[in-house]
């Protein structure tokens, strides 16, 4: 019977991954080491002080023969840890350089594509058709800049001129007469009316 849940995805811890967290697990391991031997050391010093203090010299120099062992015993230590060390630093700096080659060949990869695409006679023929163009234009430009007189500048005004004037649109004349006007009627103002001043007097 097939999985249910689809495929089970793929650890993305490599053997490079595994090796460096056994190494650094063994490199834990020797340090918890190391640090339980240290405290024995300095217990067995005090108890070899304390034998000399009870005037058990025989006892107290077969207790520090011991301690010695056991100081040897941790100098081979910190060099098991050193070593280790190293060669976890060695492992992850290997897994950057690959990565940093395996960059590389993609970036190489890519182009190669692009050089396909864009060949080295591709990229000159595009070159010397750019400056072919170019130097045609510099031509025409020199043969405008030189070729006219007075009159071909006047001449070139003045069609100027015509294109712009055709350009305004003027309204157009109505075709048909306009209705005459009608003089308007002024009111004609009533006169006031005179005194007579003779009847009145």
């Amino acid at each position: 019977m097939g999985n249910l849940f689809g495929r089970k995805k793929q650890s993305r811890v490599t053997e490079q991954d595994k090796a460096v967290l056994q190494l650094k697990q063994q490199r834990d391991k020797l340090k918890q080491y190391q640090k339980r031997i240290t405290q024995q050391l300095e217990r067995e010093r005090e108890i070899a002080r304390q034998l000399l203090r009870d005037g058990k010299k025989d006892r107290a120099k077969l207790l520090l023969k011991k301690k010695r062992y056991r100081e040897q015993l941790l100098d081979k230590t910190e060099n098991q840890i050193s070593s280790l060390e190293t060669m976890v630093q060695s492992i992850e700096f290997t897994q950057i350089e690959m990565k940093v080659v395996e960059g590389l060949q993609i970036g190489n990869e890519c182009l190669k594509k692009m050089h396909q695409v864009m060949s080295i006679e591709e990229v000159e023929r595009i070159l010397e058709e750019t400056q072919e163009a170019v130097e045609y234009q510099r031509q025409i430009d020199e043969l405008l800049a030189g070729s006219f007189t007075q009159e071909d500048e006047d001449a070139i005004l003045e069609e100027l001129n015509a294109i712009t004037q055709e350009q305004i649109k003027l309204p157009e004349v109505p075709s048909e007469p306009l209705p005459a006007k009608e003089p308007e009627k002024v009111p004609i103002k009533a006169r006031p009316k005179q005194v007579d001043l003779v009847a009145a007097s």
